[in-house]
Order: C-alpha cells, then sequence, then structure tokens
C-alpha cells in the first residue's frame, strides 16, 4: 500500500500544477544550447573564485566553515549597499536581506505576502520560476501583456480601473523584471517606470522589482524603480548569478524595514556562510565595474551575432524583438507550435524553450519561442540559428 502522507493544504493546492522545470529539455549529445539561460563557461570566474576560497580559509581557516563567524560576511553585504547606492538606491543594513539567489528571494516574498485569495500581477510572458513559485500560494493572477518597450502599463492601468469599479479585489503585487527581462529581452521605457511607480501608489500594491539583468545593458543602464519609489512600494530584488556564477547563490532583496525583518524571520538557511564568505573574498580582489564592461561587451558582440544570423537564416514570417542587454532573443513564429517543433529541432542538433512555458494560459505562449545568446559560443550560435532556421522553413507551409 502506497504511504499517503498528511501534506497540508496549501501543498495540496500546489499540487495541481506541473512540477517543476518541464521546460527542461533532455538535450542529445553535441546538441547546440540556445536553450541555456547560463553564464558563458569561459566567463564563470573559476580560477579567480578558487584563489578567493585559498585566501579565505588560509586568512580565516575554519571561521567560514562554522554557521557564524566569518568577518567578510558583513562585508559581502556593505558592499552590495554600495553597489546600489551607485544605481541611486539608498537603504540601510536593515533594509537589506541577502538571500541564496533571486529565486529565495522572490519566494520568501511570496511566502509572507500571499495566501489563497492573494490577486498577483504579472508580465505576459515572465520568468517561468517565478510562476512556477507563485502558483504555490495563489491561483488567482492579472496577466499584463509586454510590448517592444516592456510591460504595458496604460493596459495595467484599464485593468486596475475596471477591476475597482466592478469592486473585485485588485493586486497585492505586481512582479515584473523591467530590465531585459526573461523571455522577451524588451526594457521598460522610462515613462513607463514612471507611470507604473504612480499606478503602485494610487492602487495601493508593491512591486517585485527583479533587476536579475540590470547590470548587462549593452549601452545605457535604465533607472531603478527602486530609484523612483518614495512609499516603500518596491521590493528590489538583485543577484549575482548572471554576473559571477550561479552556483555561489548569492541575491537579496531591499525594501522597506518592516517587509525584510520579517522575511528575515521565514529564513531559516543562516545565510549560507561559506558562499557569501567566498563571494567576499572575491569581490575585494576584483575591478566590479571593468568586469561588468566585459560582460556587457561579450553579450553585446553574442547577441549581434544572433541577430545577424536570424536575418540570415530564419523565414520572413518570422520576428523577434532586439534585446538592449541580458541573454535572451524572443521569436514569435506564428502558424507553428513550438513545443511540437522542439523534438525536430534536437533531432538537428539544436535547443530552445517553447515559449508557452512563460505564460499562465500555455496556449497563449504557443507561436513563441526563446533563444539564449549567453551560453554558446558565436561559431555556436551561428550554426545553431542556421539549423534551426532549415528546421522552420520545412515546417512553415508559405516558406516552402
Amino acid at each position: 500500500m502506497k504511504q499517503q502522507f498528511p501534506f497540508s493544504k496549501d501543498i495540496s493546492l500546489a499540487f495541481k500544477n506541473d512540477p517543476p522545470g518541464q521546460w527542461l529539455s533532455v538535450l542529445p549529445e553535441g546538441c547546440i544550447r540556445l536553450n541555456s539561460g547560463y553564464p558563458a563557461p569561459p566567463l564563470v570566474p573559476s580560477k579567480e573564485l578558487k584563489s578567493a576560497v585559498v585566501r579565505l580559509l588560509d586568512e580565516e581557516g575554519d571561521l567560514p566553515l562554522h554557521y557564524i563567524g566569518s568577518p567578510r560576511i558583513p562585508k559581502l553585504k556593505e558592499w552590495i549597499q554600495k553597489r546600489l547606492a551607485s544605481r541611486d538606491v539608498h537603504v540601510s543594513e536593515d533594509e537589506l536581506l541577502v538571500t541564496a539567489g533571486a529565486c529565495q528571494a522572490i519566494d520568501l516574498i511570496a511566502r509572507v505576502l500571499l495566501d489563497a485569495d492573494t490577486v498577483v500581477a504579472i508580465e505576459s510572458p515572465t520568468y517561468m520560476e517565478a510562476l512556477e513559485v507563485f502558483r504555490n500560494y495563489t491561483e488567482h493572477y492579472l496577466g499584463v501583456p509586454v510590448d517592444a518597450n516592456g510591460l504595458q502599463t496604460e493596459i495595467f492601468e484599464e485593468m486596475l480601473r475596471d477591476r475597482k469599479e466592478k469592486g473585485l479585489p485588485l493586486p497585492r503585487i505586481l512582479y515584473t523584471i523591467p530590465t531585459s527581462q526573461n523571455p522577451t529581452g524588451t526594457t521598460l521605457s522610462l515613462e513607463r517606470r514612471e507611470h507604473l511607480v504612480a499606478l503602485a501608489e494610487q492602487y495601493d500594491f508593491l512591486i517585485l522589482e527583479d533587476d536579475a539583468y540590470g547590470e548587462l545593458g549593452f549601452t545605457d543602464k535604465p533607472r531603478l524603480l527602486k530609484a523612483m519609489d518614495r512609499y516603500n512600494r518596491v521590493l528590489h530584488i538583485g543577484s549575482l548569478s548572471k554576473v559571477v556564477a550561479p552556483g555561489m547563490r548569492v541575491g537579496w532583496v531591499a525594501g522597506a524595514e518592516e517587509l525584510i525583518t520579517t522575511l528575515s524571520w521565514f529564513k531559516k538557511d543562516l545565510n549560507h556562510p561559506f558562499a557569501q564568505a567566498t563571494m567576499a573574498s572575491f569581490i575585494e580582489s576584483t575591478d566590479f565595474d571593468e568586469r561588468l564592461n566585459h560582460l556587457s561587451a561579450t553579450y553585446h558582440s553574442k547577441c549581434k551575432a544572433m541577430l545577424s544570423a536570424l536575418e540570415q537564416h530564419f523565414p520572413d514570417s518570422v520576428s523577434w524583438y532586439a534585446p538592449e542587454g541580458g541573454y535572451f532573443v524572443w521569436v514569435e513564429v506564428p502558424g507553428i507550435d513550438t513545443a511540437e517543433l522542439l523534438p525536430k529541432a534536437l533531432a538537428a542538433g539544436v535547443a530552445f524553450v517553447p515559449g508557452k512555458y512563460f505564460f499562465l494560459n500555455q496556449e497563449e505562449g504557443k507561436h513563441y519561442l526563446r533563444l539564449s545568446f549567453s551560453y554558446a559560443s558565436e561559431e555556436e550560435i551561428e550554426r545553431g540559428v542556421q539549423l534551426l532556421g532549415e528546421v522552420l522553413s520545412k515546417s512553415i507551409p508559405e516558406s516552402n
């Protein structure tokens, strides 16, 4: 007889959804990974991190290996504060919580702010792992469309006004990736940023600003929503996963002291002292601005290689956004279900992520796909796009 476990009602609610990670594909050997939202392997500072560990243990001995002890851990928090201040976000120590990556920050926020009746506003499409998190806590959402200039705040305002007039619940939070959005690569315009912050005050909701790609702009870095926040309505979520190494699991959330204190009550991981101390050791010997400039230049070159290959190899009926930073290009393929296209692409030797995984209603994403230019080399990007273009040309009737 199969054991029946007494899961809570909330956990049972989460079981209604697909298991996490369904978007991950099993890749054939040698497959070109245009699906991977990972840093380029040569840009992960493995040698520098090794030196940081050696220096850390030589100087501190066993201290970083205990629950509490390394003097570098507070220095990491101080560095994050200075980094935010350089972007016009000024927070005290009590307004900042270091987390195990951005995902832990999102999950902690959801845990303390959401219940089964809470409405969450999200971009449509949006980051699939954030969707997985929110689905664990509520079934009530507002999907706000995204265009070339990011979240369409005018449409969002109409949705809010309509719900208020009808006496329907308003969202408690809006989750947004305003800069180099995952998956579309789009960046919210300054006008829309200002409009969004004003809407939060007018309609009494909080903004979760996920800035995972905010330091990887190809030209200018847009002003943070948190820098425009006069009433503590923005929770700023940051991460070193895209600019140092995702396996280090170092992120943060900055916001009102009362909320940060509450988040810390439920964060029972003892701050991952070895990872945080190692990151602090790495940072103290790194010219971070120089590193960011190198990363942005490299990813910009990779992006241009992908856009050029798309122009050359994709059918005329296919369209895409040209990103201003980050890792991704969002592609629309009219008339083609990209989930059904994927096995053909894998057989040809190239991988992508079908668009359906970025939408609450997966039908809305069936004609889209996400390509990543971050992980593969420029040569692999060129070849992968060529292979995918050949698969598309065979699949789109009008291109035959």
